[in-house]
């Protein structure tokens, strides 16, 4: 049977790997699976930077905006979708491309998640009360003491993400972090893992630029019109969560702007944290030629087929 590769392209939020996945999965004529768990919103486009309608013309694009907000939907079920999208892609690809700036949804597909443990209900129902009355500072804090690996990982301002694995390290043995760490699972894919850098001051300019280009687009707009929702999982996020602390006459409209920049700087270096630890992905600086970077793509291939041909005679 002939080998089927997943190439992911990841990197920090505003690095362009939109820019860099297009040509290709245009090379190898395939599609596009989005690892991004904010841009599978219907309701979030212009604070998610979803790609242009250029963009998903260009290529066909899976996950993109194919939920709503008011839909449950977590790491586990993207995993599940993403094999099941897989195995329908493969059928007609032997290559298929990944792209994303969540470590954790692109690694439940690349390596797959544990089951984790169930927990008390009652401690999900503590932290709940703890958030209401201590405030998020409170939680994260409880984080660092109890999972640092986790602290550093993870976007600190999602509620749901710090309770989640505040009740997993507290009503089990181990920390959220081990189950993680503990999940690789068979694949019938050989993953190629790209990966997109640049100096820190480059991805900070470019957050900065591309949050102005949102305000200008009319992010305070979309905000608005999602206001009454605030409280759902889906807007715990950067870009909406500050908004709506303007709305709610708590700051200024400048400042939330300014917060929006620096929590998605402080979310970028938590994406740098994550990635780093993998000595599987191959990094290239933002500004490399597409051609470099395919023409790497197809050597991994290449060596790849020669090792099963050497090994299966």
């Amino acid at each position: 049977m002939k080998n089927k590769y997943l190439i992911s392209i990841i990197g920090p939020t505003a690095i362009g790997k939109t820019a860099v996945s297009i040509p290709i999965a245009q090379h190898f004529n395939t599609e596009i699976i989005s690892g991004d768990s904010r841009q599978f919103y219907k309701e979030m486009a212009i604070g998610t930077a979803v790609p242009s309608e250029e963009e998903l013309t260009a290529v066909q694009h899976h996950f993109i905006q194919s939920i709503s907000i008011h839909d449950e939907y977590s790491v586990g079920h993207f995993e599940t979708d993403a094999i099941k999208l897989l195995e329908e892609l493969y059928q007609n690809h032997d290559t298929v491309v990944i792209v994303g700036g969540s470590g954790l949804y692109v690694d439940a597909v690349l390596k797959g998640l544990d089951d984790f443990p169930k927990v008390n209900p009652q401690i999900r129902k503590q932290l709940k009360s703890d958030l209401e009355r201590y405030g998020i500072t409170y939680l994260q804090e409880k984080l660092k003491e109890l999972d640092f690996e986790t602290y550093q990982k993870i976007e600190l301002q999602n509620t749901h993400r710090v309770i989640r694995a505040l009740e997993i390290g507290m009503g089990t043995d181990k920390p959220y972090s081990y189950y993680i760490k503990n999940a690789a699972k068979k694949r019938n894919f050989i993953p190629i893992k790209i990966g997109l850098v640049a100096d820190r001051p480059i991805i900070y300019d470019r957050i900065n630029q591309r949050v102005d280009l949102m305000i200008q687009n009319g992010l305070l707009e979309e905000a608005t019109q999602l206001k009454e929702f605030e409280n759902l999982n889906a807007l715990q996020t950067v870009g909406y969560r500050e908004l709506f602390q303007y709305l709610n006459q708590e700051i200024t409209l400048d400042f939330a702007i300014e917060e929006i920049k620096k929590n998605t700087r402080r979310f970028a270096k938590r994406q740098l944290t994550w990635f780093r630890k993998d000595s599987e992905i191959t990094w290239f600086d933002w500004k490399t030629k597409k051609e470099d970077i395919i023409q790497h793509i197809e050597q991994q291939i290449l060596n790849h087929e020669k090792n099963n041909l050497s090994n299966n005679p």
